[in-house]
Order: structure tokens, then C-alpha cells, then sequence
């Protein structure tokens, strides 16, 4: 559950969880509810509202993705809200959808953060999509990394493209899989993973612990 914050209260975070049409939606509420949020899913920008944070699970492919936020409204809308610095954590579509392009499709993404999508290109011993357990790595001092060992501590994965940036700030965490790749990104109060928490028992539920305390702390400084 989520700890109680200086003063001694308890406040859960209001998450919007992003209803676009694609995703496996309820597993990914249980792990937030389980560490301690009050989630809402939400099919339109407008039932956002009064949202501390807003959570965009991933799932299928990115044309279809990237069509559904268009239609929904949603592409503006997250675009807007990151730019605002508002907490945001997407996961896997939800990472790759920030770049600017992606070769699944050859579809343009959001283009919240510079870089694109491009296909694993590996020898044949290693299978496509990259799919299961893997590890991590960060710098001493990440965000959002507390309980978390580099190096040692795996998630989940299940994707055939990754992310390619030329800006090394925007990295938060890199894996190997025949080759060193992009395996979360992040910029202020905007992350992103490429594994899936939900999925990672509970080192995955230690990042999202870890980012609801990290909006139970934003909260308590704006009432300040």
C-alpha cells in the first residue's frame, strides 16, 4: 500500500489509466490499486480530470496505437500534459509512442522526446520477438530506482522494436539483448518502460510504488 506521507496522512494518487481501445487494461490496474492508487480508467481527455498522474499501458501494434490516439483526441492531450511536466508513466507501446517515428508501419508517434523505433536486427540465436526475464541497468541515483539493484533485478519483456535516441539524458535504464538497448526513458516527471512492471512480481511493483511516492511528494510540495 502507498506509505503515509510526512505529516502523517495518507493520500492515495488519483491515476488516470488511458482506455484507447488497445491493451490488457485490468492487469495493469490491479498492480497500481495494489500498491496503493485509486485508478480510473478513462476513454476520452476530458475524464481525466482532477488526475494526479496519467498511465498509458501498451499493447499491439503502433500504427493501430498511434490511430486511436488521433482519433480519441488522446495524441494532443499527452503531449500537452508532459510538456506541462505533469507525472506520466507509460508502459512498453506506451514508451515506444513518445519517439518521433516508428518503423512498425512507418508511423510518426508522438513525438514528445527525439528518436525512433526500429526492428531488432540479431543473429539467429536470438529469437524475435524478446520475449521474458531480463535485467536492467541505471546510474547510481536514478529516479525511481530505490529497491531496485542495476544489474541484478529483472522484468519482464515482450517486443520485437526498440528505441533508438541520440540523446544519452533522456535514457533511464538499458538492457542487453545481443545488443545494448534502450529499456526505459524519462525526462522530469515523464517515464516510461519498454518491460512491463505489471508483469515483474515485485520489483515491478517497487517502480510503481516508488512513482506513486514520487506524485504523493509533487502533491504535498504544491500544498505547500
Amino acid at each position: 500500500m502507498a506509505r503515509p506521507l510526512a505529516d502523517g496522512s495518507k493520500q492515495a494518487p488519483k491515476l488516470a489509466l488511458i482506455d484507447y481501445g488497445m491493451g490488457n487494461l485490468r492487469s495493469v490496474q490491479r498492480a497500481w490499486e495494489r500498491v496503493g492508487a485509486v485508478v480510473n480508467v478513462v476513454s476520452t481527455p476530458q475524464a481525466v480530470g482532477a488526475a494526479d498522474a496519467v498511465i498509458f499501458p501498451g499493447q499491439g501494434a503502433m500504427t493501430d496505437c498511434m490511430k486511436l490516439l488521433r482519433k480519441t483526441g488522446f495524441d494532443t492531450f499527452l503531449k500537452e500534459w508532459i510538456q506541462r511536466d505533469r507525472p506520466f508513466f507509460g508502459i512498453c507501446l506506451g514508451l515506444q509512442a513518445l519517439f518521433e517515428h516508428s518503423e512498425e508501419g512507418e508511423v510518426a508517434g508522438l513525438g514528445v522526446f527525439p528518436g525512433s523505433v526500429r526492428r531488432f536486427r540479431l543473429p539467429p540465436a536470438y529469437k524475435i520477438p524478446h520475449m521474458g526475464w531480463n535485467q536492467v541497468n541505471f546510474a547510481e541515483g536514478a529516479p525511481l530506482t530505490e529497491g531496485i539493484r542495476s544489474g541484478v533485478d529483472q522484468f519482464y519483456f515482450v517486443h520485437s522494436y526498440r528505441v533508438e535516441t541520440a540523446d544519452r539524458s533522456l535514457i533511464w535504464m538499458e538492457s542487453e539483448y545481443g545488443e545494448r538497448f534502450v529499456s526505459a526513458a524519462r525526462r522530469g516527471h515523464c517515464f516510461a518502460t519498454q518491460f512491463h512492471p505489471e508483469k515483474s512480481q515485485s520489483k515491478g511493483f517497487q517502480i510503481y510504488q516508488n512513482f506513486l511516492e514520487l506524485v504523493q511528494s509533487r502533491n504535498a510540495h504544491e500544498c505547500d
